[in-house]
């Protein structure tokens, strides 16, 4: 007797049909994957060429707008020569350790305080007014307020970067709590649980997904910050080569200090993607994620 599983209607082994199947689905997310990156590929040969084609005849003005060839040839002359202010390499880490500082502090007093208005509601009722007030304020004042009170060091970069941070990881944080379903909670609190463990067990859980979702756009929020400090007032840093570039009128030392932040940014991208990977392992894949499989 046959111990072979046989297909209802073709008569064919389900294991056979199972590997054909799993075969057309890795053939499919190949070609989806190669379609992508022919896509972006593509885009970038569009954008670059069209914008040193558009210079080179005229169209724009390479004085205002730069042009790509003279974008590479400041990134090989920071990277070689260095700029006026030192390194490349030194001031790019000074850079990164204020958004890296100010991304920490931002996030772990954002989530916090998210957590904790979330969870009472009278708090919320007294303290968010405030929030707003605050958010409110225009972020280059508040960098300005910084760099005069506590002058060109490190700090005031790092306060600023943790401030716009904040507010990002604040109220998704809070909205998160808030979306926690309320029948969990009361059906966890009638088995006993104390404060501490539904905040441990129910609340961040289910408000991680918002929290670790918030950490992408607040990365970048980071650097904006760091940089918009230093722009303002600075002895080092990427900020202080752009502005020093704005100053002479070089659009191609801008763009590449630009080309350099939009990678560190996009690394930081990576790496908080693989934490999210790993965090929220647990979490069934979302609609856009279970098409894109």
């Amino acid at each position: 007797m046959s111990t072979k599983t046989e297909h209802p209607a073709a008569g064919v082994p389900a294991s056979e049909i199972d590997g054909h199947v799993q075969a057309a689905a890795i053939a499919a997310r190949r070609r989806r994957l190669t379609l992508v990156w022919f896509g972006r590929v593509l885009l970038v040969v569009v954008v670059v060429g069209g914008w040193q084609l558009a210079t080179a005849t005229g169209v724009m003005d390479k004085f205002f707008y730069g042009e790509p060839s003279g974008i590479w040839g400041s990134l090989v002359r920071l990277f070689t020569k260095g700029s006026a202010f030192g390194s490349i390499w030194f001031n790019l880490w000074i850079t990164i350790k204020e958004a890296l500082y100010g991304f920490a502090l931002g996030t772990v007093f954002g989530v916090a305080f998210g957590l904790l208005l979330g969870q009472n509601r009278y708090l919320a009722d007294v303290v968010g007014p405030f929030i707003k007030i605050l958010n409110a304020i225009p972020r280059i004042i508040l960098g300005s307020i910084f760099i005069v009170a506590f002058g060109l060091g490190t700090f005031p970069k790092v306060l600023l970067a943790s401030v716009l941070v904040f507010f990002i990881v604040f109220f998704n944080a809070f909205q998160g709590v808030r979306e926690v379903d309320p029948n969990l909670v009361a059906n966890v609190k009638v088995l006993g649980a104390s404060p501490l463990g539904i905040a441990r067990h129910v609340t961040i859980p289910s408000a991680l997904t918002w929290i670790i979702a918030s950490l992408h756009t607040a990365f970048g929020f980071a650097i904006i910050g760091a940089l918009v400090a230093e722009v303002l007032g600075a002895q080092h840093g990427i900020g202080l080569i752009i502005s020093q570039a704005q100053g002479s009128f070089d659009p191609d030392t801008v763009f590449a200090c630009m080309a350099i932040m939009a990678v560190v940014t996009l690394a930081a991208e990576y790496l908080i993607t693989l934490l999210e990977k790993s965090v929220l392992a647990w979490r069934p894949p979302n609609r856009s994620e279970a098409q894109a499989i």
